[in-house]
């Protein structure tokens, strides 16, 4: 969720808040729609390998929900298996790398490579399980609510950005799927943007996409205390903001939402 990101708790009202905020939406931006549409065409000729509910159980909207994550869960797994293309974007002194690369139907995308000194369930229960007290330790959001959970592995969700006068971006508001895979140790948190009639279109509010948003949690190796943590990203903010300006702002964003969830996790103890 989409879905499912130490002095950043001041509020901004500049463009890279405001987009740090929307880099806990995770949602499908239109460039990815044939992306996405490939990848649903091969899931329907043969069973999916990822798929982890009983399908008579959940009517057939909500297996399309759970065919949406799997599909983003599908081309994520082929992003990251590429080693040529990237570029370095940005380095920070806590080792928070962004790479980024151009990729056909997607535009770019980012990847964020860190580690934290947590163990993987931590992350995941943070980023995953408590997603709607997200807004709690992250400011740019202004309200974070499950729309409906769809087995333990799939659910929908409503995000609002906090309102920042002034700024470039102006509030937001996304309705995503957010999916989950584990593969032995590793977990895998997508997102990807939906329509729900829980939430349709709200008068007075822009809603943003992302096109592609996968964190990869996996246990360092020879110390299951802390996580390598891999974030990739491709969004589509909306509205007159040149792309210019989107793709200086969105590597630093992934970078302070890092440093918002580090602080955040020094101060909470592990369920």
């Amino acid at each position: 969720m989409v879905f499912y990101f130490k002095d950043i708790l001041f509020r901004s009202c500049d463009v890279m808040t405001m987009t740090h905020s929307l880099l806990t939406a995770m949602m499908l931006a239109p460039q990815a729609k044939m992306f996405r549409s490939g990848l649903l065409q091969s899931q329907r000729r043969s069973r999916s390998i990822f798929l982890q509910v009983n399908s008579s159980w959940f009517s057939n909207t909500e297996l399309s929900y759970v065919n949406q994550g799997e599909a983003t869960l599908h081309g994520a797994l082929g992003i990251l298996q590429q080693q040529d293309g990237w570029q370095t974007e940005t380095y920070q002194g806590k080792g928070e790398l962004v790479l980024s690369t151009v990729l056909p139907r997607l535009g770019k995308v980012f990847r964020m490579e860190t580690v934290l000194d947590v163990p993987v369930d931590q992350l995941f229960y943070e980023l995953f399980e408590k997603l709607e007290q997200m807004p709690e330790w992250n400011p740019a959001l202004s309200r974070v609510k499950i729309l409906q959970r769809i087995g333990k592995n799939t659910l929908l969700s409503h995000e609002i950005t906090a309102q920042c006068p002034g700024n470039l971006i102006g509030q937001r508001d996304f309705v995503s799927v957010r999916h989950c895979w584990k593969k032995e140790t590793t977990v895998y948190l997508v997102g990807t943007a939906t329509h729900s009639e829980f939430m349709p279109m709200q008068k007075g509010q822009v809603r943003a996409e992302s096109g592609l948003s996968c964190i990869v949690l996996q246990p360092l190796e020879g110390d299951g205390h802390q996580t390598r943590f891999t974030w990739l990203l491709s969004m589509d903010l909306k509205g007159w903001i040149p792309k210019s300006i989107i793709n200086r702002v969105l590597p630093q964003s992934q970078v302070d939402f890092i440093r918002h969830l580090r602080r955040h996790l020094s101060t909470t103890a592990h369920p």
